[in-house]
């Protein structure tokens, strides 16, 4: 699976564990930046890196700022993005099973980078369910999610 990576400078110094992680899982990583702790705004990355899970250029994102709250808030203003701020690795992973969650978003000022690498282990493992038999009710709900975006 390919995965957009972004952060502005507060998660800079998470970004490369996060790398090495997507990697290590044998994922192909989409660096989206920044390639520094210079200032950046947020919203610039979070937008180049809905744009790869729009296109199909990247089939899942991952967003580190100093909280994750801004990311997500950004991400979620984009069409067939899905994301949440996890800092356990039950949602990392439950918001992809029963929710279709398709970008992870990570407060670089809230956790350190054991966790970080948990909760990306978590996210990436996991797959939507709501498309297997049995996962109608899972389905339903996310239609409804989806039909909100129109």
């Amino acid at each position: 699976m390919k995965v957009a990576l972004g952060c502005d400078h507060a998660g800079f110094p998470l970004k490369r564990g996060i790398r090495e992680t997507i990697e290590k899982l044998g994922h192909a990583v989409v660096d989206i930046g920044t390639f520094s702790e210079e200032a950046v705004d947020f919203p610039d990355i979070t937008r180049n890196v809905g744009e790869k899970i729009q296109s199909g250029e990247a089939e899942r994102g991952i967003l580190v700022c100093g909280s994750g709250i801004g990311a997500c808030i950004a991400a979620n203003k984009m069409r067939g993005v899905y994301a949440s701020v996890c800092h356990d690795t039950y949602s990392a992973a439950q918001g992809v099973l029963h929710d279709s969650m398709n970008v992870l978003c990570l407060g670089g000022r809230v956790i350190g980078p054991e966790l970080a690498r948990a909760l990306v282990v978590a996210f990436l493992e996991a797959r939507y369910v709501g498309d297997d038999p049995g996962g109608e009710r899972l389905a339903r709900r996310v239609a409804k999610i989806k039909s909100m975006e129109r």
